[in-house]
C-alpha cells in the first residue's frame, strides 16, 4: 500500500500543471501591471504572516528561500498542495460587492540528493488577475474585464558547504495569459469589443543562502537572504478589436509588440530571522524589497496617472507545538502572524497598501509525520490617501504536507 500511495503522490505531481490555477483573489486593483503577486509562501507559512526566509526544517518545504532544501533528512521525502477559498467583500463608498473564489493554488515536492544536500520541484501562483465592474460612458455603457495570470514552474538544488551555512538556487519558468477585456455597449444597441492579450514565456533565477548558529542545547537562531535578479520579458502582446455596429464580427489585431525591452520584472531581495526554542516555538521576522520603480512597463492603452513603484513587505510569524513525542493534542501545532504590503502600484496618484492577520494549526495524521494544514487569513487593501475602493478578504486555506521515509526498506527478520 505504501508503494501505491508513493506512486500516486508522483502521478498527481506530474499532471498538475494542467490542474493548477493561478488564481490568487479577484481584486479590481489586479487591472494594473501584471496584477496581484504571490510570495510562494505555503498552506504552513502563510498562517504564518507568510515568514519562510529564514526558515529550515526537515519537515516542511519552503521555497521562499531555496538554501532551506539541504535541511531534508537523507530518507525523507515530501510533497505539499494547498487549496484555498476566499470571501471578498469591496466597497467604493456608494456600492457594494461580495465574491467568492479559491481553488487549486499551489503543489510542491522535496527530496534529499546526498547526506548534505536536497532538491524541490513545485508548481505556483506569481500573479494573478481577475476582476469585473462596469461605469457609464457618453453614449452607453462600459464593462471591464480581466483573467488569467502568470505561474511559476520551478527546480531548485541546494547544498550545505560548511557546518551551518547552506546555499540554494531556484530555476524558475515563468508562463501565462493575462487578458483584459473591454466592452462598450451603445444606447444605439452596437457593441464593440476590445481584448488585450499578454502571453508571457522566460526564465529567471533566484538565489539563496542561510546561517544557523545553535546558541545552547536548546536554542537556535537561523538568518537567510534571497536574491532574484531583475529581467526583460520574452513574450508578446497584442489588441483585439471587434466591431459589431453592423451586426458584423471582423477582429482586427493591433498594436503588436514583443515583450523583451518594454517589460521587466524588478530585482527582488529578501531576509529573515528565525529563532527556534527545541521543536516548540518558533518566531520569524521578514521583510521583502522590490524597486519597481526600475521596471518597464509599456501599455498600448493608457491607465490613468497609474505608474509602478517600490514594493514593500514585512511579515512576523510563530508557530508552536507542545510536545513532539507527546500524545495527539500535544503534536498539534498552533500558529499566528501579521504581515503590511506596500503594493507596486499607485492609482490615479494613490498607493496602495495591505494588511493581513492570519493564524492557523496544523493536525497530525495518525501513523505518521503527515500534517493537514488549516489557515484563516484577514486582508485589508485600500488606497491612500484617496481611499478609492476598500477590500476585505477572509481566506481560508488547507494544505495536506506529506512527510514520508520514502528510501527506507523495512526487512523482514
Amino acid at each position: 500500500m505504501k508503494r501505491l500511495r508513493k506512486l500516486a503522490i508522483i502521478l498527481t505531481a506530474l499532471i498538475a500543471p494542467a490542474m493548477v490555477s493561478a488564481q490568487l483573489a479577484d481584486t479590481p486593483y489586479s487591472r494594473y501591471g501584471y496584477g496581484t503577486l504571490g510570495d510562494n509562501a505555503t498552506s504552513t507559512q502563510r498562517a504564518m504572516g507568510g515568514v519562510g526566509y529564514a526558515m529550515n526544517s526537515g519537515r516542511q518545504i519552503n521555497v521562499m528561500n531555496p538554501a532551506s532544501y539541504a535541511a531534508i533528512d537523507s530518507l525523507t521525502f515530501l510533497f505539499d498542495m494547498g487549496v484555498d477559498v476566499n470571501n471578498l467583500s469591496t466597497t467604493d463608498g456608494t456600492q457594494k460587492g461580495h465574491k467568492f473564489g479559491g481553488g487549486l493554488n499551489y503543489i510542491t515536492m522535496q527530496f534529499p540528493i546526498t547526506r548534505w544536500g536536497g532538491g524541490s520541484v513545485g508548481l505556483l501562483p506569481f500573479s494573478s488577475v481577475g476582476y469585473s465592474f462596469g461605469d457609464k460612458i457618453a453614449n452607453g455603457l462600459q464593462s471591464r474585464e480581466g483573467s488569467g495570470g502568470i505561474s511559476e514552474l520551478y527546480l531548485g538544488l541546494a547544498a550545505r558547504p560548511v557546518k551551518g551555512l547552506t546555499a540554494g538556487v531556484n530555476l524558475q519558468y515563468l508562463f501565462g495569459t493575462i487578458l483584459h477585456d473591454n466592452y462598450a455597449y451603445t444606447n444605439t444597441g452596437s457593441t464593440a469589443l476590445f481584448e488585450r492579450y499578454m502571453h508571457i514565456r522566460d526564465f529567471r533565477v533566484q538565489l539563496g543562502l542561510q546561517y544557523s548558529y545553535q546558541i545552547n542545547k536548546h536554542n537556535r537562531i537561523t538568518a537567510g537572504v534571497t536574491y532574484t535578479p531583475g529581467n526583460s520579458l520574452k513574450g508578446e502582446t497584442y489588441g483585439v478589436y471587434y466591431d459589431a455596429s453592423e451586426n458584423e464580427i471582423d477582429p482586427d489585431t493591433i498594436g503588436y509588440n514583443k515583450l523583451r525591452g518594454l517589460y521587466s520584472l524588478p530585482d527582488t531581495w529578501g531576509a529573515g530571522l528565525n529563532w527556534q526554542w527545541d521543536d516548540r516555538l518558533m518566531v520569524e521576522v521578514d521583510a521583502t524589497y522590490q524597486p519597481w520603480s526600475k521596471a518597464k512597463f509599456q501599455s498600448f492603452d493608457e491607465i490613468g496617472n497609474t505608474r509602478f513603484v517600490d514594493r514593500y513587505k514585512g511579515a512576523v510569524g510563530f508557530q508552536y507545538m507542545h510536545n513532539s513525542r507527546g500524545g495527539y493534542m500535544s503534536r498539534v501545532q498552533y500558529r499566528a502572524g501579521f504581515s503590511a504590503t506596500r503594493d507596486y502600484w499607485t492609482v490615479m496618484g494613490n498607493t496602495v497598501r495591505e494588511y493581513g492577520i492570519h493564524a492557523g494549526f496544523g493536525l497530525p495524521a495518525p501513523g505518521g509525520k503527515t500534517y493537514i494544514n488549516i489557515g484563516f487569513e484577514y486582508k485589508h487593501r485600500a488606497a491612500r490617501p484617496q481611499t478609492l475602493v476598500k477590500e476585505d478578504y477572509i481566506f481560508v486555506t488547507l494544505g495536506v504536507n506529506f512527510n514520508e521515509l520514502w528510501f527506507w526498506q523495512n526487512k523482514l527478520r
